[in-house]
């Protein structure tokens, strides 16, 4: 099954040091919940859904590491249907991957352009009160999905980091 973890860089740095990032993972998919959630959507859509899904939480994660470069990471992932285990109840294209996410496991990377750091940062700044559901913050955490992620091969992550 194909995985999005979110991450910040520092978390890809740590893959990228390990070898893995160790399980439990948390994550997004094409979980039963989101195709009925995107009752509609076909399966690229529905791919589309579990990363966006992802970026939204690398912006959480972001807000908690203000170290971290203003910029989504989301590590897209293939891993044995039997490690997965739906989270609906947090959300439906929720997982937790049982077992260690190998940099092998990597397909791609997916990382906002450096051009997008003020917009994200702004989210990052206004996510917990969006949260609680001020619509103003909900505004500002909303507009960083008009930049798309950009694709970067797991072979690119060491120059990923560099740069």
């Amino acid at each position: 099954m194909r995985v999005y973890v979110p991450l910040t860089f520092g978390g890809l740095a740590a893959v990228a040091a390990a070898g893995k990032l160790d399980g439990p993972v948390s994550g997004f998919g094409v979980t039963p919940a989101l195709r009925e959630w995107y009752a509609s959507g076909d399966a690229e859509e529905l791919e589309y859904a579990a990363m966006t899904d992802a970026a939204g939480e690398s912006l959480r994660m972001l807000a908690t590491d203000p170290a971290a470069p203003r910029r989504r990471v989301v590590v897209a992932a293939d891993v044995a249907d039997s490690d997965v285990t739906p989270t609906p109840q947090l959300h439906p294209g929720a997982l937790l991957v049982g077992g260690p996410v190998r940099l092998a496991d990597i397909a791609s990377v997916h990382v906002d352009d450096s051009s997008a750091e003020s917009e994200i940062a702004a989210a990052v700044t206004a996510v917990a009160a969006a949260d609680a559901g001020d619509a103003d913050a909900q505004f500002v955490v909303d507009g960083v999905e008009d930049h798309q992620l950009q694709w970067y091969a797991a072979q690119e992550i060491a120059d990923l980091l560099r740069g």
